[in-house]
């Protein structure tokens, strides 16, 4: 399979609430983290460069072992652009999950 760039990964907003809080109620601790955020700035990057038509998300841990994730474009083919734009750094949730909603609470 190749990607395409179109492949399709709309959800509805009571499927999301609901696969987000299966994770939730998993989640071993109250402040386990349940999300994070990269800004707009950071996509467009990785999104503009040549070849791109879309990101993969790899799950991670930092050396604390506390979770993150790795994001990087890949093209048609399904390969990692690796010499280009690598993001790391997102802003977990908790803290930063603004107001309550059914994908965080």
């Amino acid at each position: 399979m190749a990607f395409t760039g179109k492949e399709k990964h709309a959800i509805s907003l009571t499927d999301a609430g609901k696969i987000t809080g299966n994770f939730r109620k998993k989640a071993t601790s109250g402040g386990a983290v349940v999300g994070h955020f990269f800004g707009a700035e950071t996509v467009k990057k990785i999104l503009a460069q040549e070849g791109c038509v879309g990101i993969r998300i790899y799950y991670a841990a930092k050396d604390d072992g506390s979770p993150t994730l790795v994001m990087v474009g890949a093209d048609a083919d399904e390969n990692d652009l690796v010499n280009g734009e690598i993001a790391e750094w997102p802003l977990p949730c908790p803290p930063f999950c603004g107001v309550s909603n059914s994908l965080n609470s």
